[in-house]
């Protein structure tokens, strides 16, 4: 049998918010957790964990894309803490009563209307 990691990567191609969110939801109930669910205990803890996402690369210096140099070790460390940053704000968003997925498509309109592509940019790429 493979680790957590690879039974979560091999079970899920693509994962909705709906679906994490869901999950989360269940997570917090089985353990009595919702309680200390507000929307500033949701904050802090993201921005914490903000930081500790910070840490990996802190002292790294430019990264090439895809992480080339990276260890298997280093990018499952990453993978985590990525993804606690994502469960926080989705539950941050959730219990503020926010469809996030809708309010992220939302805000790519909005910046595609603030930064319009250039003409010669856009000739450039036909």
């Amino acid at each position: 049998m493979g680790s957590s990691h690879e039974l979560a990567r091999n079970g899920h191609k693509d994962v909705s918010l709906q679906e994490l969110s869901d999950r989360l939801a269940e997570f917090a109930q089985v353990r009595g957790w919702e309680q200390y669910h507000s929307p500033r205990n949701l904050l802090l803890a993201l921005v914490g964990e903000v930081g500790e996402l910070s840490e990996i690369f802190q002292w790294k210096g430019e990264v090439a894309r895809g992480l080339p140099d990276w260890t298997s070790d280093d990018k499952e460390h990453l993978e985590e803490e990525l993804s606690d940053v994502l469960l926080y704000l989705i539950q941050l968003a959730d219990v503020c009563g926010l469809d996030l997925g809708q309010a992220a498509l939302t805000k790519i309109v909005k910046n595609a209307r603030k930064y319009p592509v250039a003409e010669q940019t856009a000739a450039s790429t036909n």
